[in-house]
């Protein structure tokens, strides 16, 4: 009984230490999920924090994207803006040279309406004359057979070959009478044209030379620039390419070439030197390659003003860059790139009044003397190697032309061409546009002529086109042709070896041969 008891109780005791341990590992259990659901909890948490945080940073990013995009727009949006007003500008400027042309075109139908109705009221007058001179036939026929007894047809050949000879003495008085109007009248027209084109031209001259000065502090300046044993000087010259004149001029040198731009690099870059006074060959070497960047800069600068103030579209940047170097660009004492605006203006004024293309003829004009860029340096006149620097950079044929004609060296294709000859020649001999001095001109003039007549067998010389063109009239007997070759050879080196003077000169050699004879 005691032994049932003990395993009752033992039993007893199992199942209540069973228990125990079953609400023990429950109670565990749920403490663990309490504790894993509380991390659970905190994480969510801290992630959603974190992702509020990325949220925020995505939504700055956002926002600051936005704002440089509607910046970016606005600008082109802007620059768009200024285009279109840019291009409304040119229509508008087109459409009033369109109605220029519209009201030029119209008074010139009137004209022609006006000019037509005079040939009609002519034409009556003819008619009625001869009516008048039917009239006239009959009634000598009638007179001329009672009178000579011929017969009809014999005095109506009479009358024929007499009113032959006088309709063709009328005619002839008639066609002399209309040429000589038409020719006063387009004379008058022309000089009209041309007398509006220069008044309303006004620009600048720019006048210099091939000697540039550069004021110096002092006397002492001087030697720092020849250096010891003239080490300084020699380098200047050789990266500048320019000669350095040091004479007894007080506190000035001057600088010498006939390349304008070397010639203001140097200057610009000696007075630099003289202000800096550090003076040795490597920070002249400095100076000057800084210099050219400058002026490099200025001359595509002024290139590309040029081309804006001219409203000229559409040309290569090469060409611009040679319109900036012809700032630096002299002839005769006139600045070569605003003697080529007036030409361009000159050009487009006198296309105006004739109906032609104003755009064509300024553009023609700015580019007539481009060749005078680089003439320096290449072979042929101005005007050979302007049109081939205008054919390489895709020109028209019309400007080329006008470029290679403006100096009468081939014939002109085209009236823009003509315009340009004209607009070269006002602008080139109006008052105040050229230094040279009279007495010099004379002189250079009496030289060419001179040297001209100095060979044997010559009868005439002319200088003529302002001393461009010498003519030699030769002796036929004296010079033929082979010698008129050899003539015309060796005037042109000697002026080239004994004058100095710009651009080129022609040399033209006539022999012409008249025989006449009487009849007795």
């Amino acid at each position: 009984m005691s032994m049932l008891m003990v395993v009752i109780g033992a039993i007893v005791i199992s199942l209540v230490m069973l228990f125990l341990g079953y609400f023990i590992a429950k109670r565990q259990r749920e403490n663990r999920l309490k504790t894993a659901n509380e991390i659970a909890e905190t994480i969510i948490e801290e992630a959603k924090k974190e992702a509020s945080a990325y949220k925020r940073l995505a939504e700055l990013d956002i926002k600051e994207e936005m704002a440089r995009r509607n910046e970016d727009f606005e600008k082109k949006k802007q620059q768009r803006l200024r285009e279109v007003i840019e291009k409304e500008k040119l229509i508008e400027n087109e459409k009033r040279e369109t109605e220029k042309r519209n009201e030029l075109l119209k008074m010139r139908g009137e004209e022609l309406n006006r000019k037509e109705q005079s040939i009609q009221q002519r034409e009556k007058n003819i008619k009625t004359k001869e009516e008048r001179i039917r009239e006239i036939i009959d009634q000598e026929n009638k007179k001329l057979e009672q009178i000579s007894g011929m017969t009809r047809e014999q005095a109506k050949q009479m009358l024929i070959n007499n009113m032959q000879s006088e309709a063709r003495y009328e005619a002839a008085q008639l066609i002399k009478r209309i040429k000589d109007e038409a020719r006063e009248k387009a004379e008058k027209e022309a000089k009209e044209i041309i007398t509006y084109a220069i008044q309303k031209l006004s620009t600048d001259q720019v006048a210099e030379t091939t000697v540039s000065v550069v004021s110096l502090p002092n006397d002492e300046m001087k030697g720092r620039i020849i250096g010891r044993e003239g080490r300084n000087i020699r380098a200047f010259e050789n990266i500048t390419g320019v000669e350095l004149i040091i004479d007894d001029t007080p506190e000035a040198v001057s600088i010498s070439s006939f390349d304008p731009v070397r010639r203001e690099i140097a200057r610009l870059s000696l007075e630099k030197l003289v202000q800096d006074g550090r003076i040795h060959p490597a920070r002249i070497e400095e100076v000057v390659n800084k210099t050219e960047k400058e002026i490099d800069n200025i001359i595509k600068e002024t290139g590309k003003e040029v081309v804006m103030e001219l409203g000229i579209l559409n040309i290569h940047p090469e060409l611009v860059k040679l319109l900036g170097r012809l700032r630096y660009r002299t002839s005769y004492g006139q600045n070569v790139l605003q003697h080529s605006k007036e030409v361009a203006y000159l050009a487009a004024f006198m296309a105006d009044e004739l109906g032609l293309d104003r755009n064509l003829a300024k553009r023609a004009g700015l580019l007539h003397d481009i060749g005078k860029a680089v003439d320096q340096t290449m072979e042929g006149t101005h005007a050979k190697i302007g049109g081939e620097l205008a054919k390489r950079y895709g020109e028209s044929e019309i400007i080329i032309n006008a470029i290679w004609a403006h100096h009468e060296e081939i014939e002109p294709i085209s009236p823009i061409a003509v315009l340009i000859q004209a607009a070269d020649t006002i602008s080139g001999a109006r008052p105040g546009a050229r230094r040279e001095s009279l007495e010099a001109y004379v002189k250079r003039l009496e030289n060419l002529e001179h040297i001209a007549s100095s060979y044997d067998g010559v009868e005439k010389v002319f200088a003529m086109q302002a001393g461009r063109e010498v003519r030699v009239i030769v002796e036929p007997e004296a010079i033929d042709d082979v010698k008129a070759s050899e003539l015309v050879d060796s005037i042109a080196k000697q002026i080239e070896s004994e004058l100095k003077y710009p651009g080129q000169i022609k040399v033209t050699v006539i022999r012409e041969l008249r025989v006449s004879e009487y009849a007795r």
